[in-house]
C-alpha cells in the first residue's frame, strides 16, 4: 500500500512541473528521462508506450525514482522512491489526455500508437524539501 503523500507533495505533483524518472537497464546503469505525472490519491501515474525503453525497464524491475521542481521556484522539490504496482492499458488514451490537458491544456495531439500503458507507482520514499534559499528567488528580467 502507498504511503500518505505529504501536502506539498501532492502540490508539486498537481501543478504543472514535469518529474524526472529513473528506471534500471538491464546492465544495471540508470536511465533518467522527464516524464508527466499525475496521482490517482496517493498513488503516482506515468503513460508511456508498451515499446518505450522505460517500459521495457520497468517489466524487468519495477523500482522507480522521481525527482520533482516546482518550475517556478526551483528550491522547492521532492524526491520519491517506490515501484510500479500495476500496469494497465491506456488504449483510448484516457490517462494521457487527462496528463496532456494539465501540461498542454488540451487532449494529446499524437493518437496513433502500438501501446499505450499506464503505470502505477505506490511510493515508499518521500522527502519534500523547501529550502530558505526560496525567499531569495529573483524573477528574470524580461528581455530588453
Amino acid at each position: 500500500m502507498s504511503k500518505p503523500l505529504k501536502d506539498e507533495t501532492r502540490a508539486l505533483i498537481d501543478r504543472r512541473n514535469p518529474a524526472h524518472l529513473s528506471t534500471l537497464m538491464p546492465d544495471g546503469h540508470p536511465k533518467v528521462e522527464p516524464v508527466w505525472i499525475g496521482r490517482e490519491g496517493d498513488r503516482l501515474l506515468i503513460t508511456s508506450d508498451r515499446k518505450a525503453v522505460k517500459s521495457r525497464n520497468l517489466a524487468a524491475d519495477p523500482r522507480v525514482g522521481f525527482s520533482i521542481v516546482d518550475a517556478a521556484n526551483p528550491y522547492e522539490q521532492v524526491l520519491l522512491r517506490g515501484r510500479v504496482v500495476e500496469e494497465r492499458p491506456d488504449e483510448d488514451l484516457a490517462v494521457l489526455d487527462a496528463l496532456s490537458q494539465k501540461y498542454l491544456g488540451r487532449a494529446f495531439p499524437r493518437r496513433s500508437w502500438s501501446g499505450r500503458v499506464v503505470f502505477v507507482i505506490e511510493v515508499e520514499v518521500e522527502r519534500y524539501y523547501r529550502s530558505p534559499l526560496a525567499d531569495l528567488v529573483v524573477e528574470p528580467e524580461a528581455p530588453a
